[in-house]
């Protein structure tokens, strides 16, 4: 009896599994689709439509999830009323504008964090997310306004679990919020023993003993009688040694986010290609701690949208192995491909947060492909269904429009 031997390839393409956003960002790019025609087909503002099924607090997700207080309304809303959106499309000949919106998750996890109170009045902050988007900034930040300090009295560190309690990883939207909170109550912690400490110096229960806003230790009778963080601290090592203040939680989500997209592009009728001309980003960020990180991050996020759309694809030789494996050959978009990321930062409250903190990194890979696909067929009146919308492609199906 003879031996079959079969010989397969395995390639992994274009990574639905392995990217975290690719299940649910290309099939956005159809419903959107869907939004834009139906628009269209009614002759209504694309936005309005939107507007008008928007999910709210109260609205049922898919999986059965009640949202609780959430932006999309309000994302819409702005960008309705933006410079951009009410302007006139650019001048030229294949000039079209699109809008998508979008939503993620976001996740919570387990963080925790330390505070060590030094005699000088400073203080050292351990947690255990790696800094990818400048979170340390933000952490110092929560812990410094919670104790009535200025951020250049906190110093963060970031240090492993050897050190601290357990981390989930730095992922999902999750940092801020989920590391946030657990500065923010290492930092209460450390209000309290302080409290404590404070009334031992000042000779007075400590249940008469308050913080004020001002940084102060203040006896809540006498006003007089108060001590600077700063008096506080020297004194620790003979009132008790060192003060230290911790805080840990097991965050069980970070609030669902929305962004709406605005995009205007042209496309070249010789060549197929697509040139991004402005795009707009508005954004529910919750509370944005440290702004202009969080509006890094929502452009850095469109960018990487916007290449997804228009440049990023994968190819494989016939023996599976992939052709353009470098950054030489992988083509992602520079910044002499875009015009600046124009940010909007909408501010509804995440009532899961102490601050009102939701995850940003996410959102803003979402609503890109789609709002650009739409920009597309309104300058060239074609639908583009195939993921990346590049040249060759685009300039294909200009030729099956006009009989090539």
């Amino acid at each position: 009896m003879g031996v079959v031997r079969a010989v397969g390839v395995l390639a992994v393409r274009e990574g639905l599994v392995v990217d975290v956003d690719g299940v649910h960002v290309e099939p956005l790019v159809s419903a959107e689709a869907v939004l834009d025609e139906l628009a269209r087909s009614i002759g209504m503002d694309p936005l309005e439509l939107r507007r008008k099924n928007a999910a709210h607090e109260g609205t049922r997700r898919a999986d059965g999830t009640v949202y609780k207080q959430i932006g999309c309304e309000q994302t819409v809303d702005a960008a309705r009323n933006s410079d951009h959106y009410r302007s006139a499309k650019p001048a030229g000949e294949l000039v079209g504008r699109g809008v998508a919106s979008g939503f993620w998750f976001n996740g919570g996890g387990q963080s925790a964090a330390n505070i060590h109170v030094h005699a000088d009045g400073m203080v050292s902050l351990e947690e255990g997310s790696a800094d990818i988007g400048g979170s340390r900034a933000s952490m110092a930040m929560i812990v410094a306004e919670t104790l009535g300090l200025s951020v250049d009295q906190v110093k963060p560190a970031v240090v492993d679990t050897d050190s601290i309690g357990y981390h989930d990883g730095t992922g999902g939207s999750r940092v801020t919020y989920a590391t946030g909170h657990a500065c923010f109550l290492a930092a209460e912690d450390t209000k309290a023993k302080m409290v404590a400490r404070a009334a031992q110096q000042l000779e007075l229960d400590e249940a008469d003993v308050e913080w004020t806003e001002a940084g102060e230790f203040a006896c809540r009778s006498d006003a007089s009688k108060k001590l600077t963080f700063a008096e506080v601290a020297a004194q620790q090592g003979s009132t008790g040694g060192p003060i230290e203040g911790t805080g840990s939680v097991n965050a069980s989500g970070a609030g669902n986010a929305f962004a709406t997209h605005i995009v205007d592009v042209s496309v070249d009728p010789e060549t197929g290609k697509v040139q991004v001309l402005r795009y707009t980003a508005v954004q529910d960020v919750g509370k944005a701690i440290h702004p202009s990180y969080v509006e890094g991050q929502i452009q850095g996020g469109a960018v990487q949208g916007i290449g997804w759309a228009l440049t990023e694809g994968y190819f494989y030789n016939e023996d599976g192995t992939m052709a353009n494996p470098t950054f030489l050959d992988y083509r992602m978009p520079t910044a002499l491909d875009l015009p600046m990321v124009e940010t909007i930062l909408v501010e509804v409250a995440n009532p899961a947060s102490p601050h009102g903190i939701r995850g940003v990194g996410e959102v803003p890979i979402v609503p890109p492909m789609a709002a650009i696909a739409n920009a597309i067929y309104d300058a060239i009146g074609i639908r583009m269904n195939d993921l990346p919308m590049s040249p060759d492609k685009i300039l294909e199906a200009l030729w099956a429009k006009e009989g090539k």
